[in-house]
């Protein structure tokens, strides 16, 4: 996650993966399971494989890793019940996207040794390179590249390959009906669209209610954000939006099918919402709120209300708190502790 996740909001839009098969028990996508980021941005972090042990404890079902760390992928092996997204280093998507012996090399060193002991369902090639990195406009040939090389490796296996996104590549959000993107995003994202439209891969993409809250407290109530709202905060035409959530990834929806991709379906990448940073609306009490409650809309299967009772998986951000990132909110969206305690009860373990 980056900070420039918060959201541009403007006047009133406060919104914002064929022969071998690998050892998967869980469904691989759309099935309404929510997992953790494991982000290893901290000095004080336990072993991966004490790490892999607490995922198993607690009964988080996905993992989702911004890079390939061989001391976690190792260990991994043998853990059928967590699914893996992996992740590949933005630095790197030129080169995959220039030259497929880049991505057959990437593939050969980070998913050839691992397949078949590691549930690996996504790839994400980068995270949050669009709408303004540089390597944005790489991206779709990335994927297919990437995709390529899964098969010159001899992969056949059901891995899909995709991108995480942030919702800053909306330029219009409000209301959720209006989602559009910015006139950078718009043309990177038809491409990307067009290659995860034919291989089946939704688009990933990261959601934070809290960013878009703090950003404008005035216009957006708690309970919006929170999934606590009884009535209906946001009625569009005939859809009614009772949170925040809901109203942000209908908007990323709508600017999909306003690029004629309207067949791409999302999975989200991260959500959360941090304990602490010395920031307005940072505390226990509404992390364990946003989070409970996200939980539950997720897994009941209900859907948005432009796409209801449609499955999605999830990823909350994140695993620990982690000292090296940004001080501030960025430091405190973990449920647990470097030494493993929690944050705040949260997961049965």
């Amino acid at each position: 996650m980056a900070l420039n996740l918060s959201i541009v909001l403007s006047g009133l839009s406060f919104f914002l993966r064929i022969h071998l098969q690998p050892i998967a028990l869980q469904p691989r996508g759309g099935s309404g399971t929510v997992g953790v980021n494991y982000g290893l941005n901290g000095d004080n972090l336990p072993i991966p494989s004490d790490v892999i042990n607490l995922y198993g404890r607690c009964g988080i079902n996905i993992i989702r890793i911004f890079e390939p760390n061989h001391g976690v992928l190792d260990a991994l092996k043998g853990q059928a019940n967590l699914v893996l997204w992996l992740g590949t280093r933005n630095e790197d998507i030129e080169g995959f996207a220039t030259d497929q012996v880049a991505a057959n090399a990437w593939v050969n060193a980070n998913v050839v040794p691992y397949y078949k002991d590691v549930n690996i369902a996504y790839i994400t090639v980068g995270n949050e390179v669009v709408p303004a990195d540089a390597a944005a406009p790489f991206v779709a040939n990335a994927i297919t590249n990437i995709m390529q090389a899964l098969v010159n490796a001899g992969i056949q296996s059901d891995i899909k390959v995709t991108t995480v996104v942030a919702m800053t590549a909306l330029e219009v959000s409000y209301p959720p009906s209006a989602g559009a993107f910015t006139a950078t995003a718009a043309g990177v994202m038809k491409d990307i669209a067009n290659v995860l439209g034919s291989s089946g891969a939704p688009i990933l993409v990261n959601v934070y209610p809290y960013f878009a809250y703090a950003s404008n407290p005035e216009q957006i109530s708690l309970n919006y954000a929170l999934f606590t709202s009884s009535t209906p905060v946001v009625v569009d035409g005939d859809l009614h939006y009772f949170n925040l959530f809901d109203a942000m990834v209908d908007s990323f929806y709508a600017a999909l099918e306003k690029i004629d991709a309207g067949g791409v379906g999302i999975a989200i990448s991260e959500t959360g919402w941090p304990t602490d940073g010395n920031e307005p609306f940072t505390s226990v009490d509404n992390a364990l709120t946003y989070n409970k409650n996200f939980v539950k809309h997720v897994t009941s299967g209900v859907g948005t209300p432009k796409r209801p009772n449609v499955f999605y998986d999830a990823i909350l951000f994140e695993m620990f708190n982690e000292d090296l990132k940004a001080p501030g909110v960025e430091q405190n969206f973990g449920f647990f502790y470097p030494n493993m305690n929690p944050v705040y009860p949260f997961w049965n373990c």
